[in-house]
């Protein structure tokens, strides 16, 4: 006779994980697959379908969506994602934001499968452009992901008429990027845009008249830590 007893404590779980945190919308899809899954598994082995339901938990929890304390300083350049910083450079924009610059600010964040993926708006400010461009899955925390990797960019503009470009970059086990806003939609600082499943990179392109608040190692979360400050 079938065993209910497992999958009945794992649904517990992740009911009361649920009552506590806040899951975004797009976690509950792929919550349900998975939970048929291991369902399935179960006839096949107690030992498959347990191992299906603690995946199916680990689902349900990437997908997390923490509120955050937004900070005030509506002059700062907050991070628009979870994870470690990476790379700090001073590089060209992306080719494709046709922004007419020599040389900005570009603070790149790592974001691990254990980091939140939901991704918040760096600045106060106007979409002015979305270019989605198909590529590679390399490892994200590698140079050539910002080149060669499958990334959304978002160009906006803050009431400075200053252009921060931010980039979506897929990874390894990556394999969406989700967005959430339109071009010339206007964001309030630290609002949600995006979402990358399952580790990934997100690289922003800051006006040289910035300086970094960061250094390479460096935590950061998305909403909350401020990464660059205007010099002038």
């Amino acid at each position: 006779m079938f065993d209910f007893t497992i999958p009945l404590i794992f649904i517990g779980i992740a009911i009361f994980f649920v009552s506590i945190q806040k899951i975004h919308n797009e976690g509950y899809r792929f919550y349900f697959i998975f939970l048929i899954i291991s369902f399935a598994l179960q006839f096949i082995s107690p030992l498959l379908g347990a191992f299906g339901y603690s995946f199916t938990l680990f689902v349900l929890w990437f997908f997390r969506d923490p509120e955050r304390i937004i900070p005030t300083d509506l002059s700062a350049i907050i991070s628009p994602a979870d994870g470690t910083i990476c790379k700090i450079d001073k590089v060209k924009p992306p080719l494709e934001s046709e922004i007419q610059s020599d040389s900005c600010l570009r603070i790149c964040i790592f974001m691990s499968v254990f980091n939140v993926h939901v991704n918040r708006a760096p600045i106060k400010g106007i979409v002015n452009k979305i270019i989605y461009i198909p590529g590679k899955f390399f490892v994200a925390s590698l140079d050539k992901a910002s080149e060669h990797n499958e990334r959304n960019i978002l160009v906006m503009e803050n009431d400075k008429k200053e252009s921060i470009v931010v980039v979506q970059i897929a990874g390894l086990i990556a394999r969406r990027i989700l967005s959430f806003v339109k071009e010339f939609e206007k964001l309030i600082l630290g609002q949600r845009f995006g979402l990358i499943r399952f580790g990934s990179r997100v690289d922003v392109y800051i006006p040289s008249n910035y300086e970094s608040n960061v250094k390479k190692g460096d935590k950061v979360r998305a909403g909350e830590s401020i990464i660059a400050n205007c010099l002038k």
